[in-house]
């Protein structure tokens, strides 16, 4: 950016007086007028007080690699005390970030691994739901036998997955070479990208952005690209594989979304983070005889779960009877209704402010990773070396009994609930959304006719630097009146749960040609396909499409987008996009503006190295016309129909 540019982005963020005035959800207005009132912070206080955040911070200018520095690169000191410029630092920095990403991911990844081997191998009191998807896979992996059951299919690709994520000798990629299209992986090759595996390409980013080693921005952006593969293969596609075997496929469903979903009356349980393992345990248990009676006897009429995040939208597509409130941004807001009384958190998105806003109320925090400590919270969970994963249920019985036991202790003054909820359709994956238009020819027909402009995954986490998840609501909008259809998971699918784009009711705010599709196979105009891992879902749609229409994906009107992204993850998986040729979109730079050569990467060689491109734009109206233009140029080069009509206001 210039520095005129510079200025303008800094004063462009929202203040909370701005997300009071603006917010399309009336449940969060009510919530942090409420916090206000108690004197609570939440993100958005602190956010305001941070005042005007460092320009060489949002530049990608700053290196903290070595006590040299720190070192900011101006035009005052364009290198940095070992001659690093600004290409290199920007570089650097953006590479340790998707770095961090893959470790992210894959971390939590690594624990469904885990846990479906000990499963397999008996190790643990965890049935493999997934019989179907278990023989699928060994299909692909070219190792299925009839003559070998389930929990031994099971075992050998747990075995393969771990492997591809931790190899340290050379050898062939199995999850890549099996799942990705034939295609991508000449691209991969060609550019000399294919990963070694999670751990080394983690270990190599860190090695080659440490002092004196790595100084080609060219060479470190190479090394992004195998980060960026691996996130996808190893820390997506490899963790949703293992939990789809373990917990078995998403079904259909219709939950309760929104903070109007909490009973004052039940003992109420928010299970927040990213793990599946230790949640799907404590909703399990809890059905239990003795726990329902236990709940009773406290004085309540039974249990409840709600989602934060994805470990919360994870539980809800798995099991019955989970409601979803709230992204990581609003965990607080939940909390302030004083309706909680216990709190578990596992990994990822668990910002240490909640511990601040537990403390004024009566909830209880419980702490289940060794990963992730907060001071204040109880820990029961499983240890550093996940040696005590077969006692996931033991440990789920002592947690779903603190929530009980805190029961009598909520006080009913305290307790704020806004009134504020609807119906929402979960569920969705590749399978069943073919299966609802009859086929997934009758799904690429309608594409290939216009009916279906294309498909965005719409997805993402949330950040204040915008108007908190209205920014989402616009994007959404604006896509479904063009005709475009939307898939949607974790921390951005929230609001279009909360808000009603998951209900059949909001068809009309799609364009006569979805419109029409939707109400006659009695689907809602936002499909959602599960927590943010479930990226892997939306990019199997893509591929099946696409495998029938005889195309490449860069060749189709498909879109990536991610308005609101705040964190590594989030450099991941719109990287990992591109990667199949799949531009993506957001409201937000990432901190590469101090660098002309690596933002030139990002937005521009993408495109002829990948056949896709980073795109920002601040107006989420201007990002939605900018995909839709994207698609139509799409569309036209496949000799797809396309259908031009005004879609903002007075537009020609």
């Amino acid at each position: 950016m210039t520095p005129e540019e510079l200025k303008a982005y800094r004063k462009s963020f929202p203040s909370k007086a701005d997300v009071l005035a603006q917010t399309p959800d009336p449940a969060v207005r009510q919530m942090l007028v409420r916090m206000e009132a108690l004197g609570v912070d939440t993100v958005f206080d602190r956010f305001d007080a941070q005042g005007t955040q460092c320009g060489y911070g949002l530049e990608g200018t700053c290196c903290r690699m070595c006590n040299m520095g720190p070192c900011t690169i101006n035009h005052r000191s364009p290198r940095g005390v070992c001659g690093a410029d600004a290409d290199v630092v920007v570089a650097r920095n953006i590479l340790r970030w998707i770095a961090a990403g893959v470790a992210s991911h894959g971390a939590r990844g690594r624990e469904v691994l885990l846990a479906l081997k000990a499963a397999a191998e008996g190790r643990a009191d965890l049935p493999i739901r997934g019989a179907d998807k278990t023989r699928a896979v060994a299909r692909a992996f070219g190792i299925f036998d009839e003559a070998k059951s389930v929990e031994a299919l099971a075992g050998e690709i747990a075995d393969i997955l771990l492997a591809d994520m931790s190899r340290a000798v050379p050898g062939p990629h199995r999850t890549l070479e099996a799942m990705a299209p034939p295609e991508r992986v000449a691209v991969w090759k060609a550019l000399d990208i294919i990963p070694v595996g999670a751990y080394h390409e983690v270990f190599e980013a860190l090695h080659r952005t440490g002092v004196g080693t790595d100084g080609d921005w060219e060479n470190l952006m190479r090394q992004l690209l195998r980060c960026g593969l691996t996130f996808a293969w190893n820390s997506v596609v490899g963790s949703a594989i293992a939990m789809d075997i373990l917990y078995g496929p998403p079904r259909r469903d219709r939950v309760s979304a929104n903070l109007g979903s909490l009973d004052a009356d039940t003992v109420n349980i928010a299970i927040h983070g990213h793990s599946p393992v230790m949640s799907s345990a404590i909703v399990e248990v809890a059905e239990e005889p003795e726990f329902v009676e236990r709940a009773r006897a406290a004085g309540a009429r039974g249990i409840r779960f709600y989602g934060i995040c994805c470990s919360g939208l994870s539980a809800l597509y798995r099991h019955g009877g989970v409601s979803p409130l709230a992204n990581a941004v609003g965990a607080e807001l939940v909390l302030g209704t004083g309706a909680l009384d216990l709190w578990v958190a596992d990994v990822q998105d668990i910002y240490p402010g909640i511990m601040d806003v537990a403390r004024c109320f009566h909830t209880r925090v419980v702490t289940t990773s060794d990963s992730c400590r907060l001071p204040g919270a109880i820990h029961i969970g499983f240890d550093h070396d996940h040696a005590n994963l077969a006692e996931a249920k033991t440990l789920a019985r002592r947690i779903v009994g603190l929530a009980i036991d805190n029961f009598p202790a909520r006080q009913a003054a305290k307790v704020f609930v806004p009134r504020v909820a609807v119906e929402a359709e979960i569920g969705f994956s590749a399978e069943n959304v073919a299966a609802a238009f009859g086929g997934l020819p009758a799904l690429l027909e309608a594409l290939r006719s216009g009916r279906i402009r294309g498909i965005v995954n719409l997805v993402g986490c949330n950040n204040p630097k915008v108007l908190y998840e209205k920014t989402i609501c616009d994007v959404a909008d604006a896509l479904l009146a063009a005709d475009v259809a939307i898939l949607t998971n974790g921390c951005a699918s929230f609001p279009l749960l909360k808000l009603g784009y998951c209900n059949a009711d909001a068809r009309h705010k799609a364009g006569a040609g979805l419109c029409g599709l939707l109400e006659a196979h009695d689907l809602p105009p936002v499909w959602h396909m599960g927590e943010c891992l479930d990226n892997a879902r939306a990019s199997g749609l893509f591929r099946a499409l696409a495998d029938l229409a005889g195309q490449p994906l860069k060749a189709l009107p498909f879109a990536f987008s991610s308005p609101e992204w705040s964190n590594e993850k989030g450099v991941g998986a719109s990287l990992g996009f591109r990667l199949l040729g799949i531009p993506s979109y957001h409201c937000l730079p990432p901190p590469i503006g101090g660098s002309a050569a690596v933002s030139r990467f990002f937005y521009e060689d993408t495109e002829a190295l990948l056949g896709a491109a980073m795109v920002v734009e601040r107006d989420p109206l201007k990002l939605a016309r900018r995909i839709i233009d994207d698609m139509d140029v799409r569309r036209c080069g496949v000799d797809w129909a396309v259908i031009r009509f005004p879609i903002f206001g007075n537009e020609d």
